[in-house]
C-alpha cells in the first residue's frame, strides 16, 4: 500500500476514537499535559496493537485460505465499513459522559474503539503483508489514532455537533473503498 492508501486506513479506523475523544474531552474539565498525554498513549498503543494482533492471527491462517484471500479481505473491510455507515445513520443517542481519567475506563475505551482495527489486522494478514510493513502500518495508525484523540479531546462537543454521524459515513466508505480495490487488483491485475 502506499502512504495515502495507509494514511486513509488510519484515518478510517480511529472515527471511533475520534467520537469517543470528543464527548470525553467535553466532560474532562482543565486539560492538563498529563491527563491529554495517558488518554493519547492509550488510544495509540490499543488502535496499532490490535492491528497488529488481527495480522499475526491472520497470518496463522493465511495458508488455509490463499486462494480466497482477496474475497475474505474484501468481506471483512466491506461488514466493517457497511457496519460504520448504517451507524452514521443510527438515531441512538450518544452517551455525554464519557470517564477518559480513570484507567479502566480508559483501557475499555481504548479496546472498544480499537476493535476494528483487529478485523483489519487479519485482512492484511491474509493478503500477504510483511513483518516490517506491518509494523509501519501499526505505526502510522498508531500517530493518526493519537492525532485523532487529540483533536477530539481538544476539539470537545463542538466537532461533534458540526460532524456528527458523518464522521462513521466517510470512515464507512473508505473500508469499503480500500476492500474493493484489494478485490479488483487480485481478480484483474
Amino acid at each position: 500500500m502506499t502512504f495515502l492508501e495507509v494514511f486513509l486506513l488510519a484515518v478510517s479506523l480511529c472515527f471511533d476514537t475520534l467520537a469517543v475523544s470528543i464527548v470525553g474531552g467535553a466532560c474532562l474539565g482543565r486539560l492538563t499535559f498529563g491527563k491529554v498525554a495517558k488518554i493519547l498513549l492509550f488510544m495509540a498503543l490499543f488502535q496499532g496493537g490490535f492491528t497488529f494482533a488481527g495480522w499475526a492471527l491472520g497470518a496463522s491462517v493465511e495458508q488455509y485460505i490463499a486462494r480466497y484471500d482477496h474475497w475474505v479481505a474484501f468481506l471483512l473491510l466491506a461488514f466493517i465499513g457497511g457496519r460504520m455507515i448504517v451507524e452514521s445513520f443510527s438515531k441512538k443517542e450518544e452517551v455525554k459522559q464519557v470517564d477518559l481519567l480513570g484507567t479502566g475506563h480508559l483501557i475499555l475505551a481504548s479496546a472498544a474503539t480499537s476493535i476494528d482495527a483487529l478485523a483489519v489486522g487479519i485482512s492484511l494478514a491474509i493478503v500477504g503483508t510483511a513483518v516490517g510493513r506491518m509494523a509501519y502500518y501499526c505505526t502510522v495508525i498508531a500517530l493518526v489514532t493519537a492525532a485523532a484523540a487529540a483533536i477530539g479531546i481538544f476539539g470537545g462537543d463542538r466537532l461533534g455537533r458540526r460532524l456528527g454521524s458523518r464522521i462513521n459515513l466517510l470512515g464507512g466508505l473508505i473500508l469499503i473503498g480500500i476492500g474493493v480495490k484489494i478485490l479488483l487488483e487480485h481478480l484483474f491485475f
